[in-house]
């Protein structure tokens, strides 16, 4: 784990852990890790894993958004960040969320520097 908060900063390669919260501009949350905020919102899934979610930044397997706003982050930094659809899902598709805004609150739980 990190132990400075605010000493080392995201960069591609490191393997990050995030909590989000997901919502679209009306304010209805729509995805969370975050298992308290699931049951507050009643959407709690008893299949799905609330635990942070871990990924190596830059490996383009998030939204290009997401990955975007994290880049530069430190652990303990809490961002919200709006997300146009062309750095989602795009602006017309067949995924349910193609041509929506999505707005993302994201704290940084771990990052762990690539190795050189």
């Amino acid at each position: 784990m990190q132990k400075n908060p605010g000493q080392t900063r995201a960069e591609k390669g490191d393997t990050v852990s995030v909590e989000y919260v997901g919502f679209f501009t009306n304010g209805e949350i729509f995805d969370t890790n975050i298992l308290d905020v699931a049951k507050q919102h009643r959407m709690y899934n008893p299949r799905q894993d609330y635990a942070p979610l871990t990924f190596r930044l830059g490996d383009g397997k998030l939204i290009k958004g997401f990955e975007d706003a994290i880049l530069g982050m430190s652990v303990g930094e809490k961002k919200r960040v709006t997300i146009p659809p062309e750095l989602a899902y795009g602006k017309t598709g067949t995924h349910p969320l193609a041509g929506k805004t999505l707005i993302f609150d994201i704290s940084i739980v771990d990052i762990q520097k690539r190795k050189k």
